[in-house]
């Protein structure tokens, strides 16, 4: 999906062995798809946030530990993955609910989606005001809020709907709520690294590994491509510059969350296509690669394992993985029976390759 130069490894670097990074952000799904997908991030990361909105979405506390029971079936023997599982806000949604399910260890943050923004998102939030009751129970025992940023009027162009969030809904919440903790998902834009970069300590974001590696270009190079459809959909070059450079700063304000999402090939390639990029079974190599481009791959492991604990307060995971320079060609499709799906990077060839053997707990 890309036609960035790969730069010399610095100093020849043959292996590259970090601290066991954590994904924070993720969608899993449900059901078939849930047993395919799921141990390709779990291979990769100790522990990632998995987002609520199935349909119907999270927002029991009950329902997140029904989810987080069926990921735990979902994996390979042995296999060592802790996922953290999100609330699902809601117009409605009892504060008690919520308060109860973080002090019961089922929840770890909540999730605010504008209605219809996304992927299964119609039963988000149609006015964040709606919610400030909420907002000042999650301040009260500092529950971290993770956004989806986009406004949904039809009035507004799909290239602008992040900063409009920023400017007429993220800014005064975080006026509003002075000590709640916000990350900012899967950031698409220069103006948010910058509304990130000058924010309060409470504000951080995550960036994913397609949004460092495409731009708007890439849905359309030759036709229309379906599988670089995402939202927030890609945009222009220089505001993917502006965040792989933020990636590789060393500010601990941004840190790792893929926004995995699988989709079936078909629910791609429809007429009315599905927005989400599956990365997780090559993520860490893609970011190896992009941060390798950008002369920083000693940076990766504090943006892939250090800032995103810290951020929530939780220990540094005591295990490592390593990287090895292997090209790695990556699959046009993965199967299963009954599914397709097309991954990040499909018919690339890769300059890092995942050594699984290699992983330490």
């Amino acid at each position: 999906m890309t036609d960035t130069l790969i730069a010399p490894p610095a100093d020849n670097v043959q292996t590259l062995t970090i601290r066991q990074p954590d994904d924070w952000h993720i969608h899993l799904r449900d059901g078939e798809m849930l047993k395919f997908c799921a141990d390709f991030t779990a291979r990769q990361f100790n522990r990632a946030i998995v987002m609520p909105n199935l349909s119907p979405p999270i927002t029991t506390e009950a329902m997140g530990a029904a989810y987080r029971e069926r990921i735990y079936a979902a994996l390979p023997e042995g296999r060592t993955f802790e996922p953290l599982m999100t609330a699902y806000l809601t117009d409605t949604i009892d504060p008690n609910e919520i308060t109860n399910g973080h002090k019961n260890g089922v929840f770890t943050a909540c999730k605010l989606y504008p209605a219809n923004a996304t992927t299964n998102s119609a039963a988000g939030v149609t006015d964040v005001k709606k919610i400030y009751p909420v907002l000042e129970k999650m301040q009260e025992i500092d529950m971290p809020l993770l956004v989806h940023g986009e406004v949904v009027s039809p009035d507004i162009d799909i290239f602008d709907r992040e900063a409009v969030f920023l400017e007429q809904i993220l800014g005064p919440a975080i006026k509003a709520f002075p000590r709640l903790r916000v990350v900012l998902e899967h950031i698409t834009t220069e103006d948010s690294v910058r509304f990130v970069e000058d924010g309060p300590d409470t504000l951080a974001a995550t960036i994913t590994a397609h949004h460092l590696r495409i731009d708007r270009n890439d849905m359309f190079k030759g036709g229309i491509r379906p599988h670089a459809y995402c939202l927030p959909v890609a945009k222009r070059a220089y505001h993917k510059e502006a965040l792989r450079k933020a990636a590789v700063s060393g500010n601990p304000k941004f840190f790792l969350g893929t926004d995995t999402a699988p989709h079936q090939k078909k629910d791609k390639e429809a007429a009315c296509g599905c927005a989400g990029i599956f990365s997780a079974p090559n993520a860490l190599e893609s970011y190896a690669q992009t941060f390798e481009e950008m002369g920083a791959i000693d940076r990766l492991e504090g943006f892939a394992s250090e800032f995103g604990p810290r951020f929530y307060q939780m220990p540094l995971n005591e295990g490592t993985v390593t990287l090895t320079r292997k090209p790695q060609p990556i699959p046009e499709l993965l199967t299963a029976p009954g599914i397709e799906i097309v991954p990040f990077h499909a018919g690339e060839q890769m300059s890092w390759t995942f050594d699984e053997s290699a992983t330490t707990a």
